[in-house]
């Protein structure tokens, strides 16, 4: 019994270093692929515009290849999938570090789009190798992972930014190559061959693969939620730093202090919260309190008075960080083990979807209402998030349906 528990421990480390080396390479290369965009086109005004169509892109990418990525390896296992996604990163990587121009860095984000949606192969690895009672715990550990290379890749990437512009690109590829390499010694396999499923394209694209989703009464409301809870989150990547900087005063440096303070406060949540959280209370009141945490803190934000009060109302966003690994977790427990990687694959469109349209209409809604409702964002994301406790609290009532994967506590 030793044996199999040691490499379980081994392939679950593989999981999160490779999500916390993917997100540190991503955090690298963020203070510094707007200039070297710049260079490149040789004005702001143009290097604005490809940089929206460059993010765009990635975006895209990860839309339309992760359902495709989460059905192969529901046909060709986990292992494969990771490995030659964290290596084509790798690759991604080198080809915008050595970019002559544009084209180059337009095509690196498309191969870094396809790769980083291997994402649904690491949540899909969890999955398998750990019980459904245990998932919000994993979840949140993947998530964890994923924050600690957010809070460290940009610092990182603006100390190597002023050495040379293009060193982050270099030291994200060796991030990138140095998780293929620990996958392909310590990764092994975690879907048998008698639990797969043969892959059809016709089901690997992502309308099919969110219509899994929607079709099924135990997975639709929870799938909303989710898609709400992520769509609102959105708004720390657009309207935050303006509202911080327009309405309170914040400088640049206190506005990333305030970001940096909000991810070391999810990744507590996510690493170190969540586990014993769902063990007393279960997924179901664990998921609610973290939601309706995340709207209240939204509400306080948008009605804050002055910069005190805004930093103390971010506070409770925390709790955002209890509701994503819950509700993943929930929904994961009522799919098949043989269909983890589809499923992985509609959660990760769902983002995507989120990642493509939340900052145009929460941009979109500070440039209407800045000057008369400034904080009419905070407001509506508020209720979004209040609108995802409710289908929340429906979704996991539901029974999980007798499909052999068993479901994850409810907390009722």
């Amino acid at each position: 019994m030793t044996a199999p528990r040691t490499r379980t421990r081994a392939a679950v480390w593989m999981v999160l270093v490779a999500a916390f080396l993917d997100m540190m390479a991503m955090g690298i290369v963020m203070p510094v692929l707007p200039g070297l965009i710049e260079d490149l086109t040789g004005s702001v005004a143009a290097a604005s515009v490809w940089t929206g169509i460059v993010g765009s892109l990635w975006a895209l990418m990860q839309f339309l290849c992760a359902p495709v990525l989460g059905g192969l390896s529901d046909r060709f296992g986990r292992r494969p999938v990771i490995l030659i996604s964290t290596a084509g990163l790798s690759l991604d990587w080198v080809l915008m570090a050595l970019a002559p121009n544009l084209w180059w860095l337009v095509a690196g984000r498309i191969i870094g789009g396809i790769t980083s949606a291997s994402a649904t192969a690491l949540f899909a690895y969890m999955a398998d190798v750990t019980a459904p009672e245990q998932r919000a715990r994993a979840f949140g550990l993947i998530g964890a992972a994923i924050s600690a290379g957010f809070v460290l890749g940009p610092a990182l990437g603006g100390v190597l930014g002023d050495i040379s512009p293009r060193l982050p690109f270099w030291v994200a590829a060796g991030f990138s190559a140095a998780a293929f390499v620990y996958g392909l010694f310590v990764l092994g396999e975690s879907l048998e061959p008698a639990r797969r499923k043969p892959f059809v394209w016709r089901a690997a694209n992502p309308l099919a693969a969110l219509h899994m989703l929607g079709s099924r009464r135990e997975l639709s409301a929870l799938a909303l939620s989710v898609l709400l809870l992520t769509f609102s989150h959105r708004l720390f990547l657009t309207v935050f730093v303006l509202f911080a900087g327009h309405r309170h005063g914040l400088s640049t440096l206190e506005v990333g202090v305030l970001l940096t303070f909000s991810s070391l406060l999810d990744l507590a949540m996510q690493g170190g919260v969540v586990g014993p959280a769902t063990a007393r209370f279960g997924n179901r009141r664990v998921t609610i309190v973290g939601l309706c945490g995340g709207a209240f803190s939204f509400l306080a934000m948008g009605l804050a008075p002055g910069p005190v009060w805004f930093v103390a109302a971010m506070v409770p966003a925390a709790l955002m960080g209890l509701a994503e690994p819950t509700l993943k977790a929930t929904l994961s427990g009522r799919v098949p083990e043989n269909e983890q990687g589809r499923f992985q694959g509609a959660m990760q469109s769902l983002a995507s979807i989120a990642g493509i349209t939340g900052p145009v209409f929460f941009g979109w809604v500070y440039a209407r209402s800045a000057e008369s409702v400034p904080g009419l964002s905070f407001f509506i994301a508020a209720a979004i998030l209040s609108g995802a406790a409710v289908a929340a609290a429906i979704g996991a009532r539901e029974p999980a349906q007798a499909n052999g994967a068993g479901a994850a506590p409810s907390g009722n």
